[in-house]
């Protein structure tokens, strides 16, 4: 199975429901990504489900690739959205996490090497806020994502983000082992895609 670099699954979620969840974690500290070289500004997480017994926010940010067992971390109790969002994902969850791109920051170009569906782990992001000026481009060729969106991001490929605008965008980021239910989701989306 060889996916496109982007591919946006036919899911959508509520972005209203998506920013009161958001809004209900505004007293927790975002934590910032610890891939310090690949960012310029403020980057940012707030892990949502991450590896068992993690206990400090960067093991719980860490997507670890050794890890075989996962927990939802205590801020995702709080966010009956977002659960019901993962829920509808009938696979196995890695790490899921809300991640911010603060006005005039930006995530320089580069790869993430286990992360596409042919390695069996598909990172799906949902916009939950974004404005115009936000630039996601996978092998060069921006992606449109719009709040409430889920897309497929092969990540391996190179990569990089900007926020030209003047607000957060926040992404809520899943890792979802690629079984049967989420191959038929890909593959869905790609019969959907424009020749």
């Amino acid at each position: 199975m060889t996916m496109p670099d982007r591919l946006r699954l036919p899911l959508s979620f509520d972005p209203n429901a998506l920013r009161r969840d958001l809004e209900a974690l505004t007293a927790i500290d975002w934590t910032a990504h610890f891939v310090t070289q690949n960012y310029e500004g403020d980057w940012s997480v707030i892990p949502l489900r991450g590896p068992a017994g993690a206990l400090h926010p960067i093991q719980m940010i860490y997507a670890d690739p050794a890890a075989t067992a996962f927990a939802d971390t205590p801020y995702l109790g709080g966010c009956p959205y977002f659960l019901s969002v993962i829920s509808t994902f009938r696979c196995d969850i890695q790490c899921v996490r809300l991640m911010r791109l603060t006005p005039g920051s930006a995530i320089k170009e580069h790869r993430d090497y286990d992360l596409d569906a042919e390695r069996g782990v598909a990172r799906i992001h949902i916009p939950i806020t974004t404005n115009p000026g936000v630039v996601f481009e996978v092998n060069r060729m921006p992606v449109t994502m719009a709040p409430g969106e889920a897309w497929y991001l092969r990540l391996t490929d190179p990569h990089r983000v900007i926020n030209g605008g003047t607000t957060d965008r926040v992404h809520l980021v899943l890792d979802a082992v690629v079984n049967d239910w989420m191959t038929e989701m890909l593959e869905q989306a790609r019969a959907l895609q424009p020749a």
